[in-house]
Protein backbone atom coordinates (compact mmCIF):
# COMPACT_ATOMS: atom_id res chain seq x y z
CA UNK A 1 0.00 0.00 0.00
CA UNK A 2 1.42 3.39 -0.85
CA UNK A 3 0.72 5.05 2.46
CA UNK A 4 0.70 8.81 2.06
CA UNK A 5 3.81 10.46 3.39
CA UNK A 6 3.41 13.63 5.47
CA UNK A 7 6.71 15.50 5.82
CA UNK A 8 8.39 13.11 3.40
CA UNK A 9 8.61 10.03 5.61
CA UNK A 10 9.00 6.83 3.62
CA UNK A 11 6.63 3.90 3.95
CA UNK A 12 9.47 1.81 5.34
CA UNK A 13 10.11 4.38 8.07
CA UNK A 14 6.43 4.50 9.03
CA UNK A 15 6.22 0.70 9.19
CA UNK A 16 9.44 -0.03 11.07
CA UNK A 17 8.89 -2.90 13.44
CA UNK A 18 5.68 -4.16 11.82
CA UNK A 19 5.28 -7.56 10.11
CA UNK A 20 5.19 -5.88 6.69
CA UNK A 21 8.22 -3.61 7.20
CA UNK A 22 10.62 -5.75 5.16
CA UNK A 23 8.20 -6.18 2.27
CA UNK A 24 7.57 -2.43 2.10
CA UNK A 25 11.27 -1.63 2.24
CA UNK A 26 11.92 -4.05 -0.63
CA UNK A 27 9.09 -2.55 -2.66
CA UNK A 28 10.31 0.99 -2.12
CA UNK A 29 13.81 -0.09 -3.21
CA UNK A 30 12.36 -1.38 -6.49
CA UNK A 31 13.13 -5.03 -5.58
CA UNK A 32 9.72 -6.17 -6.68
CA UNK A 33 10.16 -9.95 -6.88
CA UNK A 34 11.61 -10.04 -3.37
CA UNK A 35 8.89 -7.73 -2.08
CA UNK A 36 6.20 -9.95 -3.54
CA UNK A 37 7.68 -13.12 -2.05
CA UNK A 38 8.06 -11.54 1.39
CA UNK A 39 4.56 -10.05 1.35
CA UNK A 40 2.94 -13.33 0.31
CA UNK A 41 4.82 -15.14 3.07
CA UNK A 42 3.48 -12.65 5.62
CA UNK A 43 -0.07 -12.97 4.30
CA UNK A 44 0.06 -16.78 4.47
CA UNK A 45 1.50 -16.78 8.01
CA UNK A 46 -1.17 -14.56 9.57
CA UNK A 47 -4.92 -15.04 10.21
CA UNK A 48 -7.08 -14.33 7.17
CA UNK A 49 -8.82 -11.32 8.74
CA UNK A 50 -5.68 -9.86 10.32
CA UNK A 51 -4.85 -6.25 9.45
CA UNK A 52 -1.27 -7.01 8.46
CA UNK A 53 -2.35 -9.96 6.35
CA UNK A 54 -4.53 -7.56 4.35
CA UNK A 55 -1.74 -5.00 4.05
CA UNK A 56 0.67 -7.74 2.96
CA UNK A 57 -1.73 -8.75 0.18
CA UNK A 58 -1.82 -5.15 -1.00
CA UNK A 59 1.98 -4.98 -1.10
CA UNK A 60 2.02 -8.28 -3.00
CA UNK A 61 -0.48 -6.88 -5.51
CA UNK A 62 1.59 -3.73 -6.04
CA UNK A 63 4.79 -5.75 -6.48
CA UNK A 64 3.15 -8.26 -8.82
CA UNK A 65 1.80 -5.48 -11.02
CA UNK A 66 5.22 -3.82 -11.05
CA UNK A 67 6.62 -7.03 -12.55
CA UNK A 68 4.13 -6.86 -15.41
CA UNK A 69 1.90 -9.71 -14.19
CA UNK A 70 -1.18 -7.56 -14.31
CA UNK A 71 -3.84 -10.27 -14.27
CA UNK A 72 -2.27 -11.84 -11.17
CA UNK A 73 -2.07 -8.42 -9.55
CA UNK A 74 -5.77 -7.79 -10.18
CA UNK A 75 -6.62 -11.19 -8.69
CA UNK A 76 -4.58 -10.32 -5.58
CA UNK A 77 -6.37 -6.99 -5.24
CA UNK A 78 -9.67 -8.87 -5.53
CA UNK A 79 -8.53 -11.08 -2.66
CA UNK A 80 -7.48 -8.11 -0.53
CA UNK A 81 -10.51 -5.86 -1.11
CA UNK A 82 -13.06 -7.76 1.03
CA UNK A 83 -10.55 -7.88 3.90
CA UNK A 84 -9.93 -4.13 3.65
CA UNK A 85 -13.68 -3.45 3.64
CA UNK A 86 -14.18 -5.58 6.75
CA UNK A 87 -11.17 -4.30 8.68
CA UNK A 88 -11.10 -0.61 7.76
CA UNK A 89 -14.59 0.02 6.36
CA UNK A 90 -15.79 0.58 2.80
CA UNK A 91 -15.37 4.37 2.97
CA UNK A 92 -12.00 4.41 4.72
CA UNK A 93 -9.24 6.04 2.71
CA UNK A 94 -7.14 2.87 2.78
CA UNK A 95 -9.96 0.86 1.19
CA UNK A 96 -10.57 3.57 -1.37
CA UNK A 97 -6.84 3.73 -2.16
CA UNK A 98 -6.81 -0.02 -2.67
CA UNK A 99 -9.65 0.37 -5.16
CA UNK A 100 -7.74 3.12 -6.97
CA UNK A 101 -4.59 0.97 -7.18
CA UNK A 102 -6.69 -1.99 -8.34
CA UNK A 103 -8.15 0.11 -11.15
CA UNK A 104 -4.63 0.81 -12.46
CA UNK A 105 -4.31 -2.88 -13.22
CA UNK A 106 -7.53 -2.73 -15.25
CA UNK A 107 -5.82 -0.19 -17.50
CA UNK A 108 -2.92 -2.58 -18.04
CA UNK A 109 -5.38 -5.32 -19.00
CA UNK A 110 -7.25 -3.13 -21.48
CA UNK A 111 -10.33 -2.81 -19.26
CA UNK A 112 -10.55 0.92 -19.85
CA UNK A 113 -14.28 1.46 -19.42
CA UNK A 114 -14.25 -0.53 -16.18
CA UNK A 115 -11.28 1.48 -14.93
CA UNK A 116 -13.01 4.74 -15.82
CA UNK A 117 -16.11 3.79 -13.85
CA UNK A 118 -14.15 2.64 -10.79
CA UNK A 119 -11.86 5.68 -10.70
CA UNK A 120 -14.82 8.02 -11.04
CA UNK A 121 -16.54 6.29 -8.12
CA UNK A 122 -13.41 6.49 -5.95
CA UNK A 123 -12.87 10.16 -6.80
CA UNK A 124 -16.47 10.97 -5.86
CA UNK A 125 -16.14 9.07 -2.57
CA UNK A 126 -12.89 10.90 -1.80
CA UNK A 127 -14.55 14.24 -2.51
CA UNK A 128 -17.25 13.38 0.02
CA UNK A 129 -14.75 12.17 2.62
CA UNK A 130 -12.88 14.04 5.30
CA UNK A 131 -9.31 13.85 6.49
CA UNK A 132 -5.92 14.93 5.18
CA UNK A 133 -5.53 11.90 2.90
CA UNK A 134 -8.64 12.52 0.82
CA UNK A 135 -7.36 15.28 -1.55
CA UNK A 136 -4.41 13.15 -2.60
CA UNK A 137 -6.66 10.11 -2.96
CA UNK A 138 -9.03 12.10 -5.16
CA UNK A 139 -6.09 13.20 -7.31
CA UNK A 140 -4.85 9.59 -7.58
CA UNK A 141 -8.26 8.39 -8.72
CA UNK A 142 -8.51 11.21 -11.26
CA UNK A 143 -5.09 10.28 -12.59
CA UNK A 144 -6.43 6.80 -13.34
CA UNK A 145 -9.53 8.39 -14.85
CA UNK A 146 -7.41 10.56 -17.16
CA UNK A 147 -5.44 7.52 -18.32
CA UNK A 148 -8.58 5.46 -18.95
CA UNK A 149 -10.26 8.27 -20.91
CA UNK A 150 -7.11 8.82 -22.96
CA UNK A 151 -6.97 5.10 -23.71
CA UNK A 152 -10.48 5.34 -25.15
CA UNK A 153 -9.42 8.15 -27.51
CA UNK A 154 -11.28 10.94 -25.70
CA UNK A 155 -8.22 13.14 -25.49
CA UNK A 156 -9.89 16.54 -25.17
CA UNK A 157 -11.98 15.26 -22.27
CA UNK A 158 -8.86 13.82 -20.66
CA UNK A 159 -7.03 17.13 -21.08
CA UNK A 160 -9.82 19.06 -19.37
CA UNK A 161 -9.92 16.60 -16.48
CA UNK A 162 -6.13 16.63 -16.06
CA UNK A 163 -6.02 20.43 -15.99
CA UNK A 164 -8.87 20.52 -13.46
CA UNK A 165 -7.11 17.98 -11.25
CA UNK A 166 -3.80 19.86 -11.42
CA UNK A 167 -5.53 23.12 -10.50
CA UNK A 168 -7.12 21.45 -7.47
CA UNK A 169 -3.95 19.66 -6.35
CA UNK A 170 -1.13 22.12 -5.79
CA UNK A 171 1.52 20.02 -4.05
CA UNK A 172 4.66 19.42 -6.11
CA UNK A 173 4.97 15.70 -5.48
CA UNK A 174 4.53 12.37 -7.24
CA UNK A 175 0.81 12.94 -7.73
CA UNK A 176 1.46 16.19 -9.58
CA UNK A 177 4.00 14.30 -11.69
CA UNK A 178 1.56 11.62 -12.87
CA UNK A 179 -1.23 14.14 -13.48
CA UNK A 180 1.09 16.24 -15.62
CA UNK A 181 2.14 13.15 -17.55
CA UNK A 182 -1.54 12.39 -18.11
CA UNK A 183 -1.94 15.90 -19.48
CA UNK A 184 1.03 15.36 -21.81
CA UNK A 185 -0.53 12.09 -23.02
CA UNK A 186 -3.80 13.86 -23.80
CA UNK A 187 -1.97 16.57 -25.75
CA UNK A 188 0.03 14.00 -27.71
CA UNK A 189 -3.27 12.26 -28.47
CA UNK A 190 -4.51 15.52 -30.04
CA UNK A 191 -1.27 15.88 -32.06
CA UNK A 192 -0.40 18.99 -30.02
CA UNK A 193 3.12 17.72 -29.64
CA UNK A 194 4.91 20.96 -28.80
CA UNK A 195 2.51 21.53 -25.90
CA UNK A 196 2.96 17.91 -24.85
CA UNK A 197 6.73 18.31 -24.84
CA UNK A 198 6.44 21.38 -22.61
CA UNK A 199 4.32 19.44 -20.11
CA UNK A 200 6.68 16.45 -20.24
CA UNK A 201 9.63 18.74 -19.50
CA UNK A 202 7.76 20.15 -16.49
CA UNK A 203 7.11 16.57 -15.38
CA UNK A 204 10.82 15.81 -15.74
CA UNK A 205 11.66 18.60 -13.26
CA UNK A 206 9.13 17.19 -10.80
CA UNK A 207 10.52 13.67 -11.25
CA UNK A 208 14.10 14.74 -10.62
CA UNK A 209 13.08 16.52 -7.40
CA UNK A 210 11.49 13.38 -5.90
CA UNK A 211 13.38 11.14 -3.48
CA UNK A 212 14.57 7.87 -4.99
CA UNK A 213 12.01 5.69 -3.23
CA UNK A 214 9.17 7.68 -4.86
CA UNK A 215 10.69 7.52 -8.35
CA UNK A 216 10.71 3.75 -8.85
CA UNK A 217 7.04 3.26 -9.84
CA UNK A 218 7.32 5.93 -12.55
CA UNK A 219 10.55 4.76 -14.15
CA UNK A 220 10.50 5.51 -17.88
CA UNK A 221 7.34 7.62 -17.84
CA UNK A 222 8.98 10.94 -18.60
CA UNK A 223 11.18 9.55 -21.36
CA UNK A 224 8.17 7.89 -22.97
CA UNK A 225 6.14 11.11 -22.96
CA UNK A 226 9.08 13.08 -24.36
CA UNK A 227 9.75 10.47 -27.05
CA UNK A 228 6.12 10.50 -28.18
CA UNK A 229 6.13 14.28 -28.45
CA UNK A 230 9.45 14.42 -30.29
CA UNK A 231 8.34 11.74 -32.74
CA UNK A 232 5.17 13.71 -33.44
CA UNK A 233 7.36 16.73 -34.15
CA UNK A 234 9.43 14.61 -36.60
CA UNK A 235 12.55 14.89 -34.45
CA UNK A 236 13.16 11.23 -35.08
CA UNK A 237 16.73 10.64 -33.81
CA UNK A 238 15.95 12.40 -30.53
CA UNK A 239 12.67 10.53 -30.22
CA UNK A 240 14.39 7.21 -30.73
CA UNK A 241 17.00 7.94 -28.06
CA UNK A 242 14.29 8.79 -25.55
CA UNK A 243 12.16 5.78 -26.47
CA UNK A 244 15.17 3.47 -26.18
CA UNK A 245 16.02 4.96 -22.79
CA UNK A 246 12.42 4.43 -21.63
CA UNK A 247 12.40 0.84 -22.88
CA UNK A 248 15.75 -0.05 -21.31
CA UNK A 249 14.78 1.47 -17.97
CA UNK A 250 11.36 -0.22 -17.91
CA UNK A 251 12.78 -3.56 -18.98
CA UNK A 252 15.36 -3.45 -16.19
CA UNK A 253 12.88 -2.30 -13.55
CA UNK A 254 9.64 -4.06 -14.48
CA UNK A 255 10.38 -6.80 -17.01
CA UNK A 256 9.15 -7.37 -20.58
CA UNK A 257 5.46 -7.86 -19.78
CA UNK A 258 4.84 -4.59 -17.97
CA UNK A 259 2.44 -2.23 -19.72
CA UNK A 260 4.99 0.58 -19.88
CA UNK A 261 7.73 -1.66 -21.24
CA UNK A 262 5.36 -2.85 -23.97
CA UNK A 263 4.36 0.72 -24.79
CA UNK A 264 7.99 1.83 -25.10
CA UNK A 265 8.84 -1.20 -27.24
CA UNK A 266 5.86 -0.51 -29.52
CA UNK A 267 6.91 3.11 -29.93
CA UNK A 268 10.47 2.06 -30.75
CA UNK A 269 9.21 -0.34 -33.40
CA UNK A 270 6.99 2.37 -34.85
CA UNK A 271 9.88 4.82 -35.00
CA UNK A 272 12.17 2.26 -36.64
CA UNK A 273 9.43 1.40 -39.13
CA UNK A 274 9.36 4.99 -40.38
CA UNK A 275 13.11 5.40 -40.76
CA UNK A 276 14.57 5.15 -44.28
Amino acid sequence: MRFFRPRGRSDAQRMTGTPVAEAKALYEAGRYAEAEAEARDVARARPHDDEYSAVALNIAALATGAQGRHAEALATYDEALPAFSRIFGADHWLTLKLRSDRAQQMISLGQHAECEAECAAVAEAADRGTGPEMPRLAAAARNGLVFAINAQGRHQEAEALAREALAAYRARDRMSLVLRLGLARSLNGQARHENALTEAQKADKLYRALPDYQRHPDTGTVELAVATALFGMRRVPEARRQAAAAHDACLASFGPGHRRTVEARTLLEHIDGTRP
